[in-house]
């Protein structure tokens, strides 16, 4: 719970949080790659408004993100997406600007020209609306995701997997979250995008990795799994495999399906080795998964196959894996973190 006077922000002290005792609707804004979003989130759970505005098609033409393009994508789109949050609020729920406890925006890690887009945004309408601002961490409102429309609570073992990051982190309040192991190099989006490109897939790779994936044998080919000591991760072993596999068909036909199959096959059981071991050794039963990556078939496939083991897993609806601002309102509500002032700045890497 937050209960703090921000005299840039707000003439009077506000709480937020569970524990405030009244309804807390939060507006966010996510800007930190090429997602444009804005969301309004009632008590950290019920999403009333909810717009994304995506880049894929523009970036498809270079074969990933242009950060400078990014940004001015996100110019274009900010105000548009914020009308639109406005209306569907009044529509839904007869939530005006006026309504609204507190805004939000991701201050990273992301790509700055990108988070400064969104981030100034919050601050203008906390400015506008004499309402307070919280800054999120852009990780911690993937986890956070996993809250919507359900009634999850911590303590949880978590598993973040999205294009930048690959960690394992024990949650045990809403506050309170301690990384217990990472990627050493590759984030898995990141070796399943640069795999994609080694055989051929256009951007972006990994979602049409995971449909050849799903024609494939899984076994057709012995691929290498991370041998990273505790519950780090190494992927870089394995794309550097897919690489010298490729190049043994010197040109031949490839069997492509069996390839995306065999490299699907070998991340999902590192995810889940390492996944495993942390919940057994940490002595949780309740499991969640989170990020980008987590929208993947088989990663979600493997992972729901431990609730024959007796945990209870959770895991975001397609539309909240994917980059969001429904997923920053509710990490604004339950995270303790103090509210921002004006001079909060953007980062680019993980703090």
């Amino acid at each position: 719970m937050k209960n703090i006077k921000n005299k840039l922000f707000s003439k009077e002290p506000v709480t937020i949080g569970p524990e405030s005792g009244y309804d807390n609707y939060i507006m966010a804004i996510e800007s930190s790659c090429d997602e444009t979003a804005c969301s309004i989130v009632k008590n950290g759970r019920e999403v009333i408004a909810n717009v994304v505005a995506s880049q894929i098609k523009t970036h498809a033409q270079f074969g990933g993100v242009i950060p400078e393009i990014a940004a001015r994508e996100h110019l274009d789109s900010i105000n548009i997406i914020i009308e639109e949050a406005f209306k569907q609020a009044k529509e839904v729920a007869g939530i005006t600007p006026n309504d609204i406890t507190a805004f939000a925006g991701t201050v990273g890690p992301g790509l700055v020209g990108c988070l400064l887009v969104g981030l100034n945004a919050a601050k203008t309408l906390a400015l506008t609306y004499d309402k307070p601002f919280i800054g999120v961490n852009h990780l911690n409102a993937h986890l956070c995701g996993n809250y919507l429309d359900t009634d999850l609570k911590p303590p949880f073992m978590a598993l973040l997997v999205s294009g930048g990051h690959t960690q394992i982190i024990d949650v045990k309040s809403y506050s309170e979250q301690t990384i217990l192991g990472e990627t050493i190099d590759d984030a898995v989006g990141e070796a399943y995008d640069k795999v994609a490109r080694l055989i051929g897939l256009p951007y972006p790779g990994g979602p049409k990795l995971d449909k050849l994936a799903q024609e494939g044998n899984p076994f057709a080919f012995k691929l290498p799994e991370s041998r990273v000591d505790g519950y780090n991760f190494s992927f870089s072993g394995l794309k550097t495999a897919v690489l010298r596999l490729v190049k043994s068909f010197d040109g031949k036909e490839m069997p492509v399906a069996d390839i995306c199959a065999s490299f699907q096959e070998t991340v999902s059981s590192t995810l889940l080795h390492k996944l495993k071991k942390a919940l057994q050794e940490n002595n949780y039963k309740q499991v969640v998964i989170a990020g980008g990556v987590a929208a993947n078939s088989e990663i979600r496939k493997k992972i729901f196959a431990l609730e024959k083991d007796g945990y209870k897993v959770f895991a975001p609806p397609m539309k909240y894996c994917t980059d969001n601002a429904a997923m920053v309102a509710s990490c604004a509500y339950f995270n303790t973190n103090t509210f921002d002032d004006i001079n909060v700045e953007v980062f680019s890497r993980v703090k």
